[in-house]
C-alpha cells in the first residue's frame, strides 16, 4: 500500500477471502490470498516482504545499539560504584585497625595501674575503694576484648588472617576455657560444664585462633543465656574428625535470621536500647577464623530454647586414657 500496488478496498478483499478459508480450514496467509485474488503479483510481493525483513532488522540493530549502549553505561556506573565502595571499605579497614591500635597503648597504661592499686601497691584501699577499682577492672576488660575485636577485624579485612597449624590437645584447650569463663557464667547465675570423651583428643589446627573461638562462642552462649539456664561444651571423635559444639539454653535465633549473625557490624537486635551490648564482630571473626581453616560452623537453633554451634577439627590421633 505505501509503493500505491495495492488500494485498501483490496486490502478488504484479501482478508474476507483470506477469513474465508481459515473457516473452512485451510491455512491461508494474507500474502498468498492477495496473491490468488489477482491483486498483486508474486514478485511484487515477495519484493515488500523482503524490505520489511531489511525495516525489522534495521529496527532490530538499532534497538541492540541502544541496549548495549545502555549496558555500558550501567557497567560504567556499576564499577565506579564498587570501586567507590572498594575505597570506603578499605577507609573503614583502616580507620578500625589505626583507632584501635591506638586504644591499645593507654588501655595497657590503666590495666596496668589497675593491677598496681588491686595489690596495694600504693597503699591498703577501703571495701568500697576496693569495690570500685575491681568495677573499672571489669570495664577495662571488657574494652580489651571489643578492640580486639576490632584488631582480629582488621586483620582478615585486609588478607593478613594468617592460620598457622600445629598440633595440640583439644581437650586441655576446653579446659582452658572454659575454666577462664566460669566466673562469667557464675554471675550471671548460669551453669557451664564441659562434656568431654573418655579419649585424648589430639587436633591439628591453629590453637591460638580456635581458642579465640571457643572463648567467643562461649562468651556468646552466656551472654543470650537467662540467668538458671545452661551452657555446655561438648566434643566427640568421629572418624577423623574432632567435632566442636557450644550448646545453650539461651533466647534462639529466628530460623530465617541465623545467616545474619555473621554479617559485621550487624546484631538482630539492632535498635539503641538493645538489650545485649556488642561490636557485632564477634561471629563474624568466628565464622572467617574457620573459613580460613577450611572448616564449616554448623547452626542450629530453636527461638526461646536455645542454640547449638558446632565444627569440627582434623583429628590426629586419639588413644584411651
Amino acid at each position: 500500500m505505501e509503493k500505491k500496488l495495492l488500494q485498501p478496498e483490496d486490502l478488504e478483499r484479501g482478508l474476507e477471502f483470506q477469513r474465508e478459508r481459515i473457516t473452512a480450514g485451510e491455512s491461508c496467509l494474507i500474502g498468498q490470498a492477495l496473491v490468488e485474488l489477482g491483486l498483486i503479483n508474486r514478485a511484487d510481493l515477495d519484493l515488500a516482504i523482503t524490505e520489511q525483513i531489511l525495516q525489522l532488522q534495521k529496527a532490530l540493530q538499532e534497538v541492540n545499539e541502544q541496549l548495549e549502549k545502555r549496558v555500558q553505561e550501567r557497567t560504567s556506573d556499576l564499577q565506579r560504584a564498587l570501586s567507590k565502595l572498594t575505597e570506603l571499605n578499605q577507609l573503614k579497614t583502616n580507620f578500625i585497625s589505626n583507632i584501635s591500635h591506638e586504644l591499645r597503648t593507654p588501655l595497657t597504661h590503666i590495666k596496668g595501674y589497675l593491677d598496681m592499686l588491686l595489690d596495694n601497691t600504693f597503699g591498703p584501699l577501703s571495701h568500697q575503694q576496693s569495690e570500685a577499682v575491681c568495677t573499672i577492672q571489669r570495664s577495662e576488660a571488657r574494652l580489651e576484648n571489643l578492640i580486639e575485636d576490632l584488631i582480629q577485624f582488621s586483620l582478615a579485612a585486609r588478607g593478613e588472617l594468617s592460620i598457622r597449624l600445629n598440633d595440640f590437645s583439644l581437650d586441655h584447650l576446653i579446659d582452658l576455657t572454659v575454666s577462664q569463663s566460669l566466673s562469667k557464667a557464675e554471675s550471671n547465675g548460669i551453669s557451664l560444664e564441659a562434656r568431654l570423651p573418655q579419649c585424648q583428643l589430639q587436633v591439628q589446627a591453629d590453637e591460638e585462633k580456635i581458642g579465640w573461638v571457643l572463648m567467643q562462642l562461649l562468651d556468646n552462649a552466656i551472654k543470650f543465656t537467662p540467668r538458671g539456664g545452661r551452657v555446655v561444651v561438648e566434643t566427640n571423635a568421629e572418624e577423623n574428625l574432632a567435632s566442636v559444639a557450644v550448646i545453650d539454653t539461651g533466647i534462639g535465633i529466628p530460623e530465617d535470621r541465623i545467616s545474619e549473625i555473621f554479617e559485621p557490624f550487624h546484631q538482630l537486635d539492632g535498635s539503641i536500647t538493645r538489650n545485649y551490648a556488642g561490636t557485632g564482630l564477634g561471629l563474624t571473626m568466628v565464622n572467617r577464623i574457620l573459613n580460613a581453616h577450611g572448616l564449616p560452623i554448623k547452626v542450629q537453633s530453636v527461638l526461646g530454647r536455645g542454640s547449638r554451634f558446632a565444627f569440627s577439627l582434623p583429628l590426629i590421633n586419639h588413644h584411651d586414657d
